[in-house]
């Protein structure tokens, strides 16, 4: 699993949305995200600069993916 610390989040809709988003990307295979540690954990071989480009496209803050 990897991890993407996430800033903006506020509520249940964006932990949603930042769900979607990941699930969409060719090669993720499984996404999880915890509103309270502001993370998302997603399986699959995937550019960490992907990752990230999908989280900031839909307004939030990518600080890191490892």
């Amino acid at each position: 699993m990897h991890t993407a610390s996430i800033q903006g989040m506020s509520c249940q809709h964006c932990v949603a949305s930042v769900a979607k988003a990941l699930q969409t990307i060719p090669g993720v295979s499984e996404v999880s995200v915890d509103l309270s540690k502001g993370e998302a954990n997603y399986a699959g071989d995937v550019n960490p600069a992907v990752v990230k480009e999908a989280i900031n496209a839909i307004g939030f803050t990518a600080l890191e993916v490892k």
